[in-house]
Parts: structure tokens; sequence; C-alpha cells
């Protein structure tokens, strides 16, 4: 069920994502992070990762960020199309789906982050 649920947010994020890029044309579009980060998102200093400033891709290629998130995600690095939200935040993901992540794991996720060696 667990699987079923990340699943869906992933199709339901980027459906989000691409409605607007398609209404658009072929115009350039700024990504969802360039927007005012939510005031809940902890700042993040210039060598730790965030789930509001760093892309996921970059958090599921470290593998004690892999980690982290595993613990309070289960299941969504293994999803087969969790590549392709992988440029996209773990803040811009919630916010298309504010019922599979809430905003206490994405603030659990920068505590346990906060704690990982600068890199």
């Amino acid at each position: 069920m667990q699987q079923a649920l990340v699943s869906s947010f992933i199709v339901l994020a980027l459906a989000a994502t691409a409605a607007p890029a398609e209404a658009q044309g072929n115009a350039a579009q700024a990504p969802p992070s360039s927007t005012a980060t939510p005031a809940a998102a902890p700042a993040a200093s210039a060598n730790h990762y965030s789930t509001a400033a760093t892309p996921l891709g970059q958090l599921l290629a470290d593998p004690s960020a892999k980690a982290v998130i595993d613990a309070h995600i289960p299941g969504l690095s293994t999803n087969p199309q969790i590549g392709q939200a992988s440029n996209m935040t773990l803040r811009d993901i919630q916010q298309m789906a504010p019922n599979q992540i809430s905003l206490k794991a994405l603030d659990d996720i920068d505590a346990d982050l906060s704690k990982l060696p600068a890199s």
C-alpha cells in the first residue's frame, strides 16, 4: 500500500509540473523551487542538504541522505518513477502531494540532514 501511495504522489507531482509547461508551449519556465520557500522550511547552510533547496536526485545520490529519506518516506527511493522527479525538491513535491508527504516529515528530514557532515 505504501508503494502505491508513493507511486501515486509521483504521478500527481509529475502531472502537475507538466501541465503548466504544456500550457506555455515551448516557452521557458522557472522551476517551482524558484518561488518563495515555505516559512516552515529551515534555512540551509551553504554546505548542507535541505528539503527546500536540494534536488531529490542529489539527495538520493548520497547514501547517508538517501537513508534519511527512506527512514521518513519509505518506498520513495525505490519507486520506479522517482527519476522523473529528480530535479524537484521534496518541498516542491510535497506542495503537489500534501496527502502523501507531510510537512512534519519534511521538517524531520531536514533535522536529520542537518546532522550529516557538510558536503
